[in-house]
């Protein structure tokens, strides 16, 4: 089975982080996004890769080439103007000729996919839409569905008595290709607005697969700061980093000065160097060849690779993206830090 990755948004309300970056090539926990997701699939047995590429594609095509180095075969397609959800789904039609699955390039979740294509192939749907279960729904639109789990409507931001579902749209989709006809070719086409109304009204058969314990979106600073304290919190695993068995990562490669405290749950990775009577933790990632100097304090934040934190500064509650500098004695909060400049963190 093949995947499509919807990697072409421009993460608008991630910046500054994706100022210089498009959003699935933000790390987690020291590797992309999109990385991270890819090595789910694989666990499943998914290993042809499509990606649907729009704002900075060559950062994304540079990075995975075709894919070998990663396990998986990679191909690629380029929007030349945003043609929304459907319309990219259209765009990669000549990769698409079997059942396929459609990924948004912004979410992180514990989706059994191997379970998903069962449920998707036993209701013998068109399409399957993978959903999570949220507690005030008036801030989404929902997925209504009957008891063998069949949709059956979508309602916008509905008010508590007008629905009683609260399912929304995980991000994830199983389809047959027979979808493809009923999308328009060379213009914008929303899945959700368009397409899935009008198969609706047409009498397919379209599925909701509810089976998802996490999700999150990661669309802005404070949703991507809660994710690494998610995973270091033990509601999801990622890759080798799994802290539901410890709540403590320290890569051998790194350096830690015996005077300083590590306070639980903390990510410290490759060659990462802390100094005497530093301070990392709790709730903190420190990623590939960052420096923490003599008395400083990290907490509550993702420092990226290469950061330099210099003695006696404080962080706290923020994010440190490469190669930015904490000058001395300084103190940051609640912030985004590149190496040219740093902004607050709206709350």
């Amino acid at each position: 089975m093949k995947a499509l990755f919807l990697v072409g948004g421009f993460g608008t309300r991630l910046r500054p982080i994706t100022n210089d970056l498009p959003k699935p090539m933000v790390p987690i926990m020291g590797k992309p996004l999109l990385e991270r997701n890819i090595e789910n699939l694989k666990r499943h047995g998914i290993r042809d890769i499509v990606l649907s590429m729009c704002y900075q594609p060559e950062k994304i095509e540079n990075y995975f080439g075709d894919g070998k180095k990663f396990g998986v075969n990679i191909k690629y397609v380029t929007e030349e103007v945003p043609l929304g959800t459907a319309g990219a789904i259209k765009n990669a039609q000549e990769f698409l000729d079997d059942t396929f699955m459609v990924f948004n390039a912004d979410i992180l979740s514990d989706i059994d996919y191997t379970e998903m294509i069962k449920f998707h192939k036993d209701r013998k749907a068109l399409a399957t839409i993978a959903a999570t279960e949220v507690d005030n729904p008036s801030d989404y639109g929902v997925i209504e569905y009957d008891e063998q789990g069949f949709i059956t409507g979508f309602k916008e931001k509905p008010k508590p008595h007008e629905s009683n579902s609260r399912l929304i749209n995980a991000g994830a989709y199983i389809f047959e290709p027979e979808l493809l006809e009923h999308i328009p070719q060379g213009r914008a086409v929303s899945i959700e607005r368009e397409t899935y109304p009008l198969l609706l009204q047409t009498g397919y058969k379209m599925a909701v697969y509810s089976r998802c314990s996490y999700w999150l979106d990661l669309g802005t600073p404070q949703k991507y700061l809660k994710v690494h304290r998610d995973i270091l919190d033990g509601l999801i695993q990622i890759g080798e980093c799994d802290f539901t068995l410890n709540k403590r990562y320290i890569s051998e490669t790194a350096k830690v000065d015996p005077t300083a405290r590590i306070m639980e749950p903390v990510y410290i990775g490759d060659g990462v160097e802390i100094g005497a009577n530093a301070v990392v933790g709790p709730g903190t990632a420190v990623c590939r060849c960052a420096v923490v100097g003599s008395g400083a304090t990290v907490a509550g934040s993702v420092v990226w690779d290469n950061v330099r934190i210099e003695n006696g500064a404080a962080v706290e509650n923020s994010v440190l993206m490469s190669n930015c500098v904490v000058a001395r004695n300084s103190r940051k909060y609640n912030a985004v830090l590149t190496k040219d400049f740093d902004q607050p963190m709206a709350v």
